[in-house]
């Protein structure tokens, strides 16, 4: 059949509905297109563990390649067995039939938003996707300020406020997401704020959505998360996945835990019935070896150890970057994430830059610098915070030879390529506050 002539053709009237790029994959996108420009680049912006997969989970893996049937649309027996156990273990007992799997935890969010529909309250700030997925449901996303040096965990004060005025303004609030230890910040809420925010979502009968995916990797490892559903099991979801204790997020596996009781039973149906009209079932080869790194062999365990480690000293030694410079750093004690506040260089950035919200600070950084790192508006914090969002975790190594050699490190930020990039973090942080006219020497 021959091709229409181009006069025959139509232009098409429907526009697609705009959606902006994550944050996250858009700065990590404009640092490698500077990179393969061939500037200079410090990579501070993707939330990635930038360590390599262990060999274990990739024979785990290939042992499966073969499956290629679509499998039960909650995940495989093996898995959901292997995470219930994993649960078990960290004190909240577990029965398979509460596990559903998806292609990773972010679809999972989604389909549970989905599921309960009415608006949702999330830290301010908080990950970036938890606002915008209630956006492209049409949910409202009301955003409640933590409690300081709490991120992750919106206000229980003023999420019962809140959800008094939605109820006023005919708007309930239905849930609340929680992040455990959190993103973007890096700490934990505490025992006593966990307790009162069960409190205020049981009066205020909201569900709770507790987002653990970095609960293995907290820096101490003594310490434990205090996880909502010790004390609201019957109205909390927990949701983890392989992307952050074992760095396979390109692997796409996520898990939930659903509550005990008659609504986790209709909460089940409802999203089993969502994923077998998306996903149909996550892949079976991932799940096989998802199955194994739930069951938690020992090399597995070693793995995140050391990864635990890792994250723990880099970020330690970037967040002393930031303070020697004058910027206010929570400290960070979990994941692979901090949040420094330069406020009190606000006077000289606006003086010798022009620079009043945290917008412009990160463009200026990315730009003159080549420093991709992310500002707190784009987590929901306010336009003119100049708060950033910082995760050094692409530093560890340009190749697995490098990642390898920092995970075995008992110092990682004194072997040359980290001690480098930190170097270059002080000298762009110094050359903020003095109004240099040239950029630095390309040291990346």
């Amino acid at each position: 059949m021959p091709a229409l002539s181009p006069s025959a053709l139509r232009p098409v009237s429907t526009t697609p509905r705009p959606v902006a790029l994550s944050a996250t994959l858009a700065v990590n996108e404009a640092l490698a297109r500077r990179a393969r420009a061939g500037l200079p680049v410090l990579p501070l912006g993707f939330g990635e563990a930038g360590i390599p997969i262990h060999p274990a989970l990739i024979t785990s893996l290939s042992e499966a390649a073969d499956r290629g049937a679509y499998g039960p649309v909650a995940g495989s027996d093996e898995l959901r067995e292997a995470v219930a156990g994993y649960w078990t273990r960290r004190g909240l007992p577990t029965t398979p039939d509460r596990i559903v799997a998806g292609p990773g935890s972010k679809p999972l969010l989604f389909a549970l938003l989905l599921a309960l529909g009415g608006a949702v309250a999330v830290p301010a700030p908080s990950w970036v996707s938890y606002a915008a997925q209630a956006a492209l449901l049409d949910h409202e996303a009301v955003m409640i300020a933590t409690p300081p040096g709490e991120g992750g965990v919106p206000s229980p004060a003023l999420l019962a406020d809140a959800c008094v005025r939605a109820r006023a303004a005919g708007r309930p609030l239905h849930a609340v997401v929680v992040t455990l230890p959190d993103n973007p910040t890096g700490t934990l809420a505490s025992t006593g704020t966990i307790q009162k925010l069960c409190e205020v979502a049981r009066d205020n009968d909201l569900v709770i959505i507790s987002d653990e995916i970095y609960r293995d990797l907290l820096h101490d490892p003594a310490q434990t998360v205090p996880s909502p559903a010790l004390w609201a099991p019957e109205r909390t979801v927990v949701s983890t996945a392989l992307s952050k204790n074992l760095a396979a997020g390109g692997w796409r596996l996520g898990v939930v835990r659903l509550p005990e009781g008659p609504f986790g039973a209709r909460l089940r149906d409802s999203l089993t019935g969502i994923a077998s009209e998306i996903w149909s079932s996550a892949p079976a080869p991932v799940q096989h070896a998802a199955a194994f790194a739930f069951g938690e062999p020992p090399e597995l365990v070693e793995r995140i150890d050391l990864s635990r480690r890792l994250h723990a000293s880099v970020v330690r030694a970037v967040a002393d970057r930031f303070t020697a410079a004058g910027a206010k750093v929570p400290r960070p004690r979990g994941g692979f994430y901090l949040y420094p506040d330069l406020a009190p260089l606000g006077d000289r950035l606006r003086a010798d830059h022009g620079v009043t919200t945290g917008a412009e600070l990160t463009g200026l950084l990315l730009e003159r610098y080549g420093v991709g790192v992310l500002p707190g508006s784009a987590f929901g914090d306010a336009p003119e915070a100049l708060r950033m969002r910082v995760a050094p975790s692409l530093l560890y190594g340009a190749d697995d030879e490098q990642r390898l050699a920092a995970l075995e490190s008992r110092d990682p930020a004194s072997l040359p390529w980290i001690a480098a990039a930190l170097d270059r973090l002080s000298e762009v942080l110094s050359d903020l506050t003095r109004d240099a006219l040239e950029p630095l020497s390309e040291v990346c």
